[in-house]
């Protein structure tokens, strides 16, 4: 009889979590070298930026970036210090506050983003389009079906 542990989705899933830390080991030390952003901050500040008015909600970032709202909160104090994000209240519901892009912010993410852009492309540099194609699609796939809640 098979052991539990030698579950396939159990491995996949191992290979999924073993990529994500090798790319952030490569990748998060040269942002920080390059541009002096770490890669969370760079990851809220890409998420603030593509966002309506440059703002989401501290519970929508929360999700989006995988944090607890304490945790996010934390984040945002240390990145509202260094003047790269800043807090606005909601005018509808005072339990609700924002993050938001700052000018300074979207320097240093434009900054950052072009050494990112670059060691992305050598990274993948053996993945064809549709390859790239195919993988965004089955990340979007388990993205959504993770958040599903049924």
């Amino acid at each position: 009889m098979p052991s539990p542990i030698d579950d396939r989705l159990i491995t996949t899933f191992g290979r999924l979590v073993e990529s994500y830390s090798r790319l952030e080991q490569r990748l998060g030390p040269a942002m920080e070298a390059e541009a002096g952003l770490p890669h969370a901050w760079f990851e809220v500040l890409i998420r603030l930026a593509r966002s309506e008015n440059g703002q989401l909600t501290m519970g929508a970032l929360a999700d989006e970036i995988a944090l607890t709202t304490g945790g996010v909160t934390r984040l945002i104090d240390r990145m509202h210090k260094a003047g790269y994000v800043e807090r606005r209240p909601c005018s509808t519901d005072r339990r609700i506050s924002f993050a938001a892009i700052t000018d300074r912010g979207r320097e240093v993410l434009d900054r950052a983003a072009v050494g990112h852009a670059r060691n992305l492309r050598e990274l993948f540099a053996d993945f064809s389009d549709e390859d790239l194609t195919t993988l965004d699609g089955l990340l979007d796939r388990l993205r959504d079906r993770a958040q599903r809640k049924d």
